[in-house]
């Protein structure tokens, strides 16, 4: 695999530096009258989530990382974390509570999500923007609520609670933003 020079180091590149994988969050190139062109970068462990900065100097370079993603299906939690199942060869694989953080809250058992590998391992999940989750638990809506605009709270199949408005109903489909954790409105 051929090396990156800093130069290529843009947001959104996977690069491996002291054999753990990192994404490139921000990055700006410098140079100062005389001296070497620098890449100042921040980047983020994809297996900790911990962001680190890093001066790149002039010929340095970076080896680019081997991360894809692959279709994969949520199955249990259990003591040991969270159990999946890959899509494409029906392996099983778990990761633990501290590698799913708040994740976790968002997902049901037998959907689908995108697993991160790197060297062909799992090392996260990733969500989509918003998910579709079912009230299973709510105080009823009483007719003439839609106008007053207020909010209860709810319990969704994933045991997640949010505020929900007064017009939804256990049993109903919603959409929660899955960065923010807030309601953002009743599903088709």
């Amino acid at each position: 695999m051929a090396l990156l020079t800093i130069t290529e180091l843009k947001p959104g590149r996977a690069v491996v530096l002291d054999g753990e994988p990192y994404i490139v969050v921000a990055s700006q190139f410098g140079r100062k009258s005389q001296s070497k062109a620098n890449m100042q970068c921040k980047l983020r462990n994809l297996k900790t989530g911990a962001v680190v900065a890093r001066n790149f100097q002039g010929s340095e370079t970076v080896e680019p990382a081997d991360v894809g993603y692959r279709r994969v299906q949520y199955l249990y939690k259990d003591a040991t974390g969270y159990g999946f199942m890959d899509l494409n060869d029906y392996n099983q694989f778990s990761l633990s509570e501290e590698i799913i953080g708040d994740a976790g809250k968002y997902l049901v058992e037998g959907g689908e999500l995108d697993a991160l590998m790197f060297d062909d391992k799992p090392i996260g999940i990733e969500l989509k923007s918003t998910v579709t989750l079912k009230v299973t638990e709510t105080s009823p809506g009483v007719r003439g609520d839609t106008a007053t605009g207020g909010n209860k709270p709810a319990v969704l199949e994933s045991g997640l609670q949010v505020n929900v408005p007064l017009f939804i109903n256990e049993g109903d489909m919603v959409k929660i933003n899955t960065e923010t954790g807030a309601y953002m409105s009743r599903a088709d």
